[in-house]
């Protein structure tokens, strides 16, 4: 779902097509985080076990990777924007 790209090569325009992707993502990702963390709880009050903790194992690197790639793509743009024309 993310993949690690360099920003820092990015032109402007190209930067701002990936922003759009990744707003269009949060979504997704959100669904995905929720879903992972709604079937750890069930999971947890039938069964428990080992797949409760793998799905808060995964929502939570998800979350993180979704954040991570965002800050990156808007310290690249305000890196662009301060640059000199």
């Amino acid at each position: 779902m993310f993949t690690t790209r360099d920003y820092a090569t990015m032109s402007r325009q190209e930067l701002a097509l990936e922003e759009q992707k990744l707003n269009a993502q949060k979504t997704t990702t959100a669904l995905l985080i929720g879903v992972a963390v709604g079937v750890a709880v069930w999971s947890a009050t039938h069964h428990g076990g080992l797949l409760t903790f793998g799905l808060l194992g995964l929502a939570l690197v998800v979350g993180y990777r979704a954040s991570d790639a965002r800050q990156r793509l808007q310290a690249a743009i305000r890196h662009q924007d301060k640059a000199p024309k």
